[in-house]
């Protein structure tokens, strides 16, 4: 067989109808982008529709297939409302749980709120559409695939984090547990864990003197390019993956084993 034929079927993700939780911005939307023009359909959700409708129709210009759709994972109702408009189109076959929020702060500072705010967004939400997904899965036995993106920081700590890193470990450990569950089903729920990525949400930051103590931390001495997540994203989304089940893949430029 042709190397480049044998490796678009082994990745084929032409039939995949793939749901992208905040696709707005940040990784979420440089995933959506990814999963589009891998050949996937994919439901790009967010809260605020505005920027998933430009990037939507930058790729249907791409010849992509992708719909936008307003998400508030932190609002359950909104979750499943969100979900059953997807599956008017087709099944979801790919669930990428990308959607979170971080509040750096003393511990003695953060208040209930926030920490709500935190835990709802980055673990509550992604289990009520993993749930939801999975829900529908067991009734027409299809199968799918769950990537929840973790962090480097639900591994390591790095202070002012509390709530964002537990969310994460607890977001790991999620799947691990619904996969012990699920394992027989064809339902594959795994973590990707970036490390620390370049993107428009935290480029300023990372550009300080601060930024630069944490990129000489890190073994490659640089941050991450968000492309260079595709090829885990793809393999994880795909069926190339399909007898991984409950385990983390980390993308962080040797970060975690440079402890």
């Amino acid at each position: 067989m042709d190397p480049k034929a044998f490796l678009s079927t082994v990745f084929d993700l032409t039939k995949k109808h793939v749901l992208v939780t905040g696709a707005s911005s940040g990784l979420g939307r440089h995933f959506a982008r990814t999963l589009t023009r891998a050949g996937a359909r994919v439901a790009l959700c967010s809260r605020g529709t505005g920027k998933m409708e430009a990037l939507a129709a930058e790729l249907r210009a791409e010849g992509g297939r992708c719909d936008v759709y307003s998400l508030d994972v932190r609002d359950r109702e909104s979750i499943r409302s969100c979900v059953s408009l997807v599956e008017e189109i087709s099944p979801v076959d790919v669930l990428v749980n990308n959607a979170g929020i971080a509040i750096p702060k003393a511990p003695q500072k953060l208040t209930d709120d926030e920490w709500d705010t935190v835990y709802e967004t980055n673990l509550r939400g992604p289990w009520v559409l993993a749930q939801e997904i999975i829900k529908r899965r067991l009734v027409d036995k299809r199968g799918a695939s769950i990537i929840n993106i973790a962090s480097v920081l639900g591994i390591r700590a790095i202070g002012h984090l509390a709530p964002y890193s537990a969310a994460k470990a607890g977001l790991i450990n999620m799947g691990r547990d619904l996969c012990v569950d699920l394992a027989t089903s064809g339902i594959r729920v795994n973590a990707l864990a970036p490390g620390y990525f370049i993107t428009e949400m935290n480029d300023e930051w990372l550009q300080t003197p601060a930024g630069d103590r944490l990129r000489n931390r890190i073994p490659a001495k640089r941050f991450g390019d968000p492309s260079e997540l595709d090829g885990a994203l793809i393999y994880l989304a795909s069926d190339a993956s399909r007898y991984m089940n409950g385990n983390l893949m980390t993308v962080d430029g040797g970060h975690t084993a440079g402890l």
